[in-house]
């Protein structure tokens, strides 16, 4: 489906006093559409209500739209840009590809160990397979491989996949939390998702411990500059107090949040030296949304935006599934196994017995016996 355009219309000097009251009753709602929009290129995402298909149109690039990223830019950010653009070669030829009709790209990231075969990767396909009517949302996704072991075995089983090289030992494996290859892959990857703002792109990241069962976009607001997933929730949607977790999280392409994440970014040298993305962003959260970018910032609620931080037993809303509060790679695997085996088993039942059915997600023992999360 084709995003909507902003016009402009010049207006002579004889204009009737139909058209006169046309256009006053028009003007609030203009206005309206305006400050709602700053993307890139002036298009105001309809994500709430997609019309998905394999045959959807990609998302292009023109010059225009280039030229309309350098507004309110300064030349040292236009340079940044350059030299980032430098180190993600391709991206731009391969976004295009991938992206859905309004720009929007998901995307997720892995190395060799979580991309072997039975591993995560294949639960996180998976579960687009077996949710309802996501399968095509695979078409607009890219995986962005962390080592060549793991883009080799993306390229077996995924049509858009990318390299991009972490320099840091141990990458390729299993790596534990807030270890030195850790933190250099989710830096690595904030540098990426970045440079897909700075494109032009919006994008959807997704840890590929999420299952996905249906279609998150339906629940994220037209509005939200960034809507992010939570650990947990505390009933408002734009109250700072709420815990968010990176692992889940949308950003629409505008100036102001491409400029978001460079401080984000930068913000990192003003932290620990373990501190990690999501660390970083729950301190500064609030300089985003008061200070001059005036980021709306929505949180997601998690009995639609599941995980077994905040775990919820229903499964009869839920779109995402995230093993978050859980530690080391076979600790997950098992209980999101347990997840598939749960949505299986209600995804054979008929809408009626849907209606009256007490099946509940299995209790994730095995990740809360390492987080000792409350049951």
């Amino acid at each position: 489906m084709g995003s909507l355009r902003s016009t402009q219309h010049e207006c002579g000097g004889g204009v009737s006093h139909s058209v006169s009251f046309l256009l006053g009753a028009l003007l609030p709602t203009v206005l309206l559409f305006f400050l709602a929009s700053d993307r890139v290129d002036e298009q105001l995402s309809t994500i709430s209500s997609f019309r998905f298909g394999n045959g959807s149109s990609a998302h292009q690039l023109t010059s225009s739209h280039a030229a309309n990223l350098s507004t309110d830019v300064s030349d040292g950010d236009q340079k940044s840009h350059a030299q980032e653009g430098r180190l993600f070669p391709g991206l731009a030829e391969l976004l295009p590809k991938v992206a859905m009709d309004d720009g929007t790209v998901i995307i997720t990231s892995v190395n060799e160990a979580f991309a072997r075969p039975g591993s995560l990767l294949d639960l996180f396909r998976g579960s687009f397979h077996d949710g309802e009517g996501i399968a095509h949302l695979l078409n607009h996704t890219l995986i962005v491989a962390a080592d060549p072991g793991a883009l080799a075995l993306c390229k077996a089983v995924h049509p858009h996949c990318y390299l991009l090289q972490v320099m840091a030992a141990g990458v390729s494996s299993a790596n534990g939390f807030l270890t030195r290859s850790y933190l250099e892959l989710v830096w690595s990857k904030l540098t990426f998702q970045h440079h897909v703002l700075q494109l032009g792109y919006n994008y959807l990241y997704t840890d590929l411990d999420v299952l996905w069962l249906r279609n998150p976009f339906r629940h994220i607001s037209i509005y939200a500059d960034m809507a992010i997933s939570t650990d947990r929730f505390n009933g408002g949607a734009e109250d700072l107090k709420n815990a968010p977790n990176t692992g889940f999280y949308y950003v629409r392409s505008t100036n102001r949040t491409v400029e978001m994440l460079s401080r984000w970014r930068a913000a990192r040298s003003r932290f620990r030296p373990k501190a990690h993305d999501q660390e970083v962003f729950e301190a500064i959260k609030g300089e985003f949304v008061a200070g001059e970018l005036q980021i709306k910032l929505v949180f997601l609620d998690t009995v639609l935006f599941d995980g077994f931080c905040e775990y919820h037993g229903e499964m009869d809303r839920v779109c995402t599934m995230h093993a978050n509060c859980c530690l080391r790679l076979g600790t997950k695997m098992h209980d999101l196994r347990n997840v598939v085996a749960d949505w299986k088993k209600y995804s054979s039942l008929t809408p009626p017995e849907k209606m009256s059915s007490k099946l509940r997600w299995t209790y994730p023992a095995k990740c809360a016996a390492t987080m000792k999360i409350p049951s």
